[in-house]
C-alpha cells in the first residue's frame, strides 16, 4: 500500500461552467475527494473571446466556452482541470485531448483529468482518475458523496423544470429564480446524505407552490429541445428560456443530466420515433426527436430547437423535425448559436414566433377546436 505523504497540499480543482451543475461538482470535490474547489468565474464576453481566440476554426461553441472557462479558472488559481466530455458520444469526447494540448501550448503547467479515459461500463476506471486528484481518497467517502450527489442531481433537475414551466406566470418578477438560487445554496451547504437533500427538495417545492401565479386557462406550451450543452446553459442559449417566460409561455424541456444519464432508454425512444427514424441518431438527438414527437401528439403549441453552430447530430435532426411539424401542424423554430453576443436578432425571431403561435391558438379556440390533453405540470 502506498504510503501517504505527510502535509501534502490539497489540489485546487476546477471545472467549466455548465448551467447549475457546477454545485454538484463542487460538492463532490470538497466532500468526496476532500480537495479545494476553484469556482470558475461566471461566463462573460471575455470567457467567450478567450475560448474563441484559442480554438480551432469551425469547432462547436461548447468547446470554446469550456476552454475559456478553463483558462479563467487557471487564472483564478486552479492547478487541476477536469474535462467531462468523455461521457458524451459525439466529437466532444475528443475535445479533452485537444484542450489539454492547447492549454499546454499556452504555457500552463496544470494537471488535466479527462473523463474520456474512463468508461461507464467499468466504474473502477473512474477510481484511477480520482487518484490523479487525490491519491489517498477514501472509497467510503467517495461512495457516500456519490449517492448524495445523485440525489442532488435528481432534485436539481426537477426543481429546474418546475421553474421553466411556471416562471412565465409569476406575479412578482424573479420569485421562481430567487427560490431556485436559495435552493442551490442550501444544497451546497447540506449534510452529506440523500435524506437531507430530499428534505430540502420537498421544502423548495412547497415554497414554489406558494408563489403567486396567474396561469391562463389555455397557456402556450412550448417544447424546448436541442444540443446537450447549449440547451442547458443559459449563457450559451442567450437565456432564451427566461425570454420565453416573459412572453408567458410554459416551457417544457426533457433534456437534462438526470434524464440522459439515469433515465434514458434508447430502445424506448427508437420505438416512439420508428415512423420517422430507423436508426439511433447518436448523442441526444434520438431523445430530442422522441420528445418533440410526444409533445406534438399532446397538442403543444410550438417547438424550439437550440444547438451550437455545426452540431452534426442536431443538424441531422432538422429534416425529421420538419416532418413532425408538417404532420402535426406544430410550428418549429430553429436557433443556431456560436460566439455572437447580440440578442436583437434572437428576440426579434422569438417575438415573431410568439405572435404566430398566439394567433394560431386564439383562432383554434374561437373555432371551437378541441385542445389536446395538456401535459402534467
Amino acid at each position: 500500500m502506498k504510503k501517504k505523504k505527510q502535509n501534502e497540499p490539497k489540489r485546487n480543482v476546477s471545472f467549466s461552467q455548465f448551467g447549475s451543475y457546477n454545485l454538484l461538482f463542487e460538492y463532490f470535490i470538497t466532500h468526496g475527494l476532500e480537495q479545494n474547489y476553484v469556482r470558475p468565474p461566471e461566463i462573460t464576453k471575455r470567457t467567450m473571446e478567450l475560448g474563441n481566440r484559442n480554438s480551432p476554426d469551425f469547432v462547436c461553441s461548447p468547446f470554446k466556452f469550456t476552454l475559456g472557462c478553463f483558462l479563467e479558472a487557471i487564472e483564478a488559481g486552479a492547478d487541476t482541470i477536469v474535462q467531462v466530455g468523455g461521457v458524451v458520444a459525439c466529437r466532444l469526447k475528443y475535445y479533452g485531448s485537444m484542450q489539454k494540448k492547447i492549454i499546454e501550448d499556452l504555457g500552463y503547467d496544470i494537471r488535466f483529468v479527462n473523463l474520456a479515459e474512463a468508461s461507464r461500463e467499468d466504474p473502477r476506471s473512474f477510481l484511477a482518475l480520482f487518484r490523479k486528484i487525490n491519491p489517498d481518497f477514501s472509497l467510503v467517502k467517495i461512495l457516500r458523496t456519490g449517492i448524495t450527489v445523485v440525489a442532488m442531481l435528481e432534485a436539481l433537475d426537477r426543481v429546474q423544470l418546475t421553474v421553466s414551466k411556471n416562471a412565465g406566470f409569476e406575479l412578482r418578477d424573479g420569485d421562481f429564480d430567487r427560490e431556485f438560487r436559495r435552493f442551490c445554496g442550501r444544497l451546497l451547504k447540506s449534510p452529506n446524505d440523500p435524506i437531507s437533500v430530499y428534505r430540502i427538495y420537498r421544502e423548495t417545492k412547497k415554497n414554489m407552490r406558494a408563489i403567486p401565479t396567474d396561469v391562463p386557462e389555455h397557456p402556450l406550451r412550448i417544447a424546448v429541445i436541442g444540443e446537450y450543452y447549449t440547451v442547458m446553459d443559459d449563457y450559451s442559449s442567450h437565456n432564451i428560456e427566461k425570454k420565453m417566460a416573459k412572453y408567458g409561455m410554459r416551457v417544457e424541456r426533457w433534456m437534462n443530466v438526470s434524464h440522459t444519464l439515469l433515465h434514458y432508454s434508447a430502445p424506448k425512444r427508437r420505438k416512439i420515433i420508428r415512423d420517422y427514424v430507423q436508426y439511433d441518431m447518436g448523442v441526444t438527438t434520438t431523445s430530442n426527436v422522441g420528445f418533440a414527437l410526444e409533445c406534438a401528439k399532446k397538442g403543444f403549441d410550438g417547438i424550439i430547437q437550440l444547438k451550437s453552430f455545426g452540431c452534426t447530430p442536431e443538424i441531422d435532426a432538422m429534416p425529421v423535425l420538419r416532418s413532425i411539424s408538417s404532420d402535426y401542424d406544430i410550428p418549429i423554430l430553429f436557433f443556431s448559436f456560436d460566439c455572437q453576443n447580440a440578442d436583437t436578432g434572437i428576440e426579434t425571431r422569438l417575438e415573431a414566433f410568439y405572435d404566430m403561435i398566439r394567433l394560431k391558438k386564439e383562432a383554434q379556440l374561437k373555432s371551437g377546436a378541441p385542445e389536446r390533453a395538456a401535459a402534467a405540470i
